[in-house]
Order: C-alpha cells, then sequence, then structure tokens
C-alpha cells in the first residue's frame, strides 16, 4: 500500500457545513438538538443522511433494527468492509455534535477519498446505529447490542417509552425497519469518531484521544412503591414514603461511587414521581441508577453494595423495592492494532493526542465483540455533552476526522493505479 501523506486531509468547511445543516432537524430550545430515536425528526435526519451518501455514490442497506449501512465499494469483492460510523440519534436536550460527528466525519472521509479518487482493497461503510442514546427507549446502544448478538430483538422490539410505546411500533411507524437480518454482516475492523464528553483533552490541550479502553456500566432500573397519601394531613410517623426512600438511596449512591473514585462514578439521571401531584405522597418512583468503572470486579461489587443498601433503606420506611438491569456492558479494551492506526495517524498528521479510557458507552463497545474495533475522541468545551450547550471548534472536529480517514486507509488498503 502507498504510504499515506500528511497532505491528504478532509475538507473541513464541508464537514461543518454537513454538521450545521443536520442540527437544523429536531432544532432544541437553546441552541441544541431534539431529534430522539425513531421520531419524526429522526426520520427526517435519516432521509438526509441518505441522500448525502447517495449523491456520494454508496449503497444503502438497512437491517431490521433500523441500522443504516452505506456503502462505497472495494475493489476486492472478497474483502470484509471496514465499517466506521456512529449514531444521529440524540437526547432530549443533546447537542449539536454527539454521535452526529462520528457519522458525518465517516461521510467526510468517504467524500475526500471520492474527491482524491481514492481507491481501497475493502469496502468502506458508513454505519448509523439505532438508539445508541437509550434516552427514549432503554437500554442505550440497542440496535448494536443486537447486532452483536448481546440482546435479543424480540427484547428490543417490546422496550417501551415514557408514554408507553413500543420500539418494534415506532420503527416501523417512521419507516425505518429494513429486510436485512440484523448481525448477518461481518466487519474486517471498525472505527468510531466521537466527541469526549469529558473535560481531560481540553485541559491537557491535546488535539486527538487514542482511545485505549472503554468503562463498563450498569444501569439499574428501581420501581419503589410505598402509599399515596395527602401531604398536609397524614401525620409523619404513618407515612410509607417512597420518595423519601428514594432520596435515601441518591445520597447512598452517591457514597458508593465515591468510595470507589477515581476509578468509579455513579448517579441518578432519570426519575418518575406518580402520582406527581404537589400535595400527594408518591405512591410509585421509578428512577435509574447509572454506574460505570473500567475495573470489572469494582464495576460488580458497586452493583452489589448498591441493591443490597437500597434493599435495606427501604425495609426501615416499609416501601416496596423492585430493580431491574436495563443496561449493561463489560470494560472493553480496544484493539491494539487499530489504537495504533489511530495513533500513528495523530503523529503523522502532526496533531498532539493522549491514550485515554471512554468514560461513556458507544456503540463501538458493542462492535468490539464481533471484529477488531477502536475509537478516536477529540475535544468538547469544557466536557460538556448530553446538554444544548455541548461545542466544539471547527479545528477539533478537523483534526478527529483526518485522524479517522488515515486510520481507515490504513485497514482498507488503498490500491494503486
Amino acid at each position: 500500500m502507498p504510504a499515506l501523506s500528511a497532505n491528504l486531509t478532509i475538507n473541513s468547511d464541508r464537514l461543518w457545513d454537513s454538521l450545521m445543516e443536520m442540527a437544523k432537524i429536531g432544532p432544541g430550545i437553546a441552541g441544541g438538538c431534539n431529534r430522539q430515536t425513531l421520531t419524526d425528526e429522526d426520520a427526517e435526519g435519516r432521509e438526509l443522511f441518505q441522500k448525502w451518501c447517495e449523491d456520494a455514490g454508496m449503497t444503502m442497506g438497512v437491517d431490521t433494527m433500523g441500522n443504516m449501512f452505506m456503502t462505497r465499494a472495494g475493489t476486492d469483492p472478497d474483502a470484509l468492509p471496514i465499517y466506521v460510523g456512529s449514531h444521529l440519534d440524540t437526547q432530549p436536550t443533546g447537542g449539536k455534535y454527539d454521535g452526529v460527528l462520528g457519522v458525518l466525519g465517516a461521510l467526510e472521509a468517504v467524500r475526500t477519498m471520492n474527491d482524491m479518487d481514492i481507491k481501497t482493497k475493502h469496502p468502506i461503510v458508513v454505519v448509523n446505529w439505532t438508539n445508541e442514546e437509550g434516552a427514549r427507549f432503554a437500554p442505550a446502544m440497542l440496535a448494536s447490542g443486537v447486532f452483536a448478538g448481546v440482546l435479543d430483538q424480540d427484547y428490543a422490539y417490546d422496550r417501551t417509552d415514557l408514554d408507553g410505546k413500543r420500539f418494534g411500533d415506532e420503527l416501523v411507524r417512521i419507516g425505518w425497519k429494513g429486510e436485512e437480518e440484523v448481525g448477518a454482516r461481518k466487519m474486517h475492523a471498525y472505527y468510531e469518531l466521537h466527541i469526549e464528553q469529558g473535560p481531560i483533552l481540553e485541559a491537557e490541550g491535546k488535539d486527538i484521544g487514542v482511545v485505549t479502553h472503554c468503562q463498563g456500566l450498569w444501569w439499574l432500573e428501581f420501581t419503589l412503591t410505598g402509599k399515596e397519601a395527602h401531604t398536609g394531613s397524614t401525620p409523619m410517623p404513618l407515612r410509607v414514603n417512597a420518595g423519601l426512600a428514594t432520596a435515601r438511596i441518591m445520597e447512598m449512591v452517591q457514597e458508593v461511587a465515591m468510595k470507589n473514585a477515581p476509578d468509579a462514578v455513579g448517579g441518578v439521571g432519570q426519575m418518575k414521581f406518580s402520582p406527581n401531584s404537589r400535595n400527594v405522597l408518591p405512591g410509585t418512583v421509578v428512577f435509574t441508577v447509572d454506574i460505570r468503572s473500567p475495573n470489572q470486579d469494582k464495576l460488580d461489587d458497586m452493583r452489589a453494595e448498591i441493591e443490597k443498601r437500597a434493599a435495606e433503606i427501604c425495609a426501615e420506611i416499609g416501601v416496596g423495592c423492585s430493580v431491574e438491569a436495563v443496561g449493561h456492558f463489560d470494560p472493553v479494551t480496544f484493539t491494539p492494532e487499530l489504537v495504533a492506526n489511530v495513533r500513528n495517524a495523530a503523529e503523522r498528521l502532526g496533531y498532539s493526542h493522549m491514550n485515554l479510557v471512554s468514560g461513556a458507552g458507544h456503540d463501538a463497545c458493542w462492535a468490539a465483540k464481533v471484529a477488531p474495533a477502536t475509537m478516536v475522541m477529540c475535544p468538547c468545551v469544557d466536557g460538556l455533552s448530553h446538554n444544548e450547550a455541548e461545542e466544539i471548534s471547527q479545528d477539533w472536529a478537523k483534526a478527529g476526522t483526518d485522524v479517522l480517514l488515515h486510520a481507515v486507509l490504513e485497514s482498507a488498503q488503498i490500491v494503486e493505479g
């Protein structure tokens, strides 16, 4: 394969324009995006992405989980493809770059190959994974999890949102249930570009995060059952207060996470009170505890401690307590050869870089179950993500996509002539 030149870089303005154009679909209320999975806005974003990819000469495949696969042909029909991408769905108050940079950066890499008339032995497939965020349908990384065989498709179809709508029904409703068998595709390698979603790269003044590992996580959905009662007329000793138990569990989760820091984090991000009235003690509270660590033993020990102590807290107050694990993946070690491709690309292009452990989960975590995989990260301002104020610079987007392009070409193998 011919040596890659440091002069081979992407069209930064074109990438940025694409990011801004996609951000117009499902705009938020404070400058970000609300393009939750399997909504009308998600469908509109998919259609625009499809058009851009087909304009770039790619052909589309869609599987029964709605995953979109846009293929640029290689010269060897027997060579397995290089997959590269992320997700277009967002949080309800999400930013313009989380996931989207990985999808549109991959598209920009293909556009640059077309501009330079670069041919590769291996096909290149740009992928948009369905429901990475898990904001509407838990767990996160749902469709890539089914693709990797770690989640069952029937289980995925039966996931419901807070309004009781089923994943499978909504996938059909927006018109993006494909015919391909999910997981039937084989990968030679998988790359994913993403914003860091943390403050380390910016604080260290580095352009590129060379991602070596990803934290494991547990999402534990607690359902606490108390007794609905008037907040003004029910004596304190006679209350069966699910809200009080919730508060004590939240404090306990903080304590457990702090005890295991710096190699662990934990908190509560979603909660639903019922009946959610000002003057009624909640009869039911449902909330999700999110714990993460790159250390498997620590992760599992934290889960065990939280579940044990939560049961004790509830028993003391007389509140019922049930727990369901609605999301999980083990810590991931990415493929050293692909990690080296990312590091070498950063050095060739003159970008500062450092090794990084991803604090968030990504589709790459499931892809790593079925193929060699790794990630590239770029900084984000103040480490802020899952927030409409999420921001990156055009230079950071260019650096990450340049490195992605070079790393992908290392695996795809440029064909001379």
